[in-house]
């Protein structure tokens, strides 16, 4: 049977992979992560995920690769990872007590083919006051998050709801990922 591979070196998307119970390596493409400003945030978090699995195939050709990529959208407004506590302070003002999407694209390569797809979730922030925003910006976990949070760590208590894939959120959305696998032969 051929080899699953997980282009990313996110804690996060190995854990998700894990719940699958399939045996898995990790390899973390080292691409180009800049895109066309105008895409759309779908097209973005696809571009972005086809790059980190095409580049990863070249070295696993008869594996099956999964490329991930996930971005914030608030008020239209792309949101990566934050660069220094300053621009993750802006972006969870910016989220506070507002409604934004987090995309997440996915793209499995198996040889010569790709699929791809994005999941779209909308997350509600609770009204966060400055004190609750220091007190989260000092557990350090918002610096290597798109959008300067995580929804299954501390930055759980700032989200008052969601609709769509949890999971996506996180960085993984396993069980569309789990049927994409299926549909291009991949057994379970």
């Amino acid at each position: 049977m051929p080899n699953l591979v997980l282009a990313s070196s996110s804690p996060r998307r190995k854990e998700l992979l894990e719940r699958l119970s399939i045996p898995f390596t990790i390899f973390s493409p080292n691409v180009d992560e800049t895109v066309n400003e105008h895409l759309a945030p779908g097209d973005i978090v696809i571009t972005l995920a086809s790059r980190k699995a095409r580049k990863v195939a070249e070295n696993y050709p008869h594996s099956y690769i999964i490329g991930s990529d996930t971005v914030v959208v608030n008020e239209g407004k792309v949101l990566g990872k934050p660069t220094d506590r300053e621009s993750a302070r802006q972006m969870l003002l910016g989220l506070s007590g507002t409604t934004h999407s987090v995309y997440t694209g996915v793209a499995v390569t198996f040889k010569d083919s790709i699929n791809t797809f994005y999941e779209k979730t909308d997350v509600t922030f609770w009204e966060l006051s400055d004190e609750e925003i220091e007190q989260y910006l000092d557990s350090g976990e918002p610096f290597d998050k798109a959008g300067a949070y995580g929804i299954q760590g501390k930055g759980g208590l700032l989200v008052k709801s969601i609709h769509g894939d949890y999971y996506s959120v996180v960085g993984l959305p396993i069980g569309k990922l789990s049927r994409e696998l299926k549909n291009m032969g991949f057994s379970l």
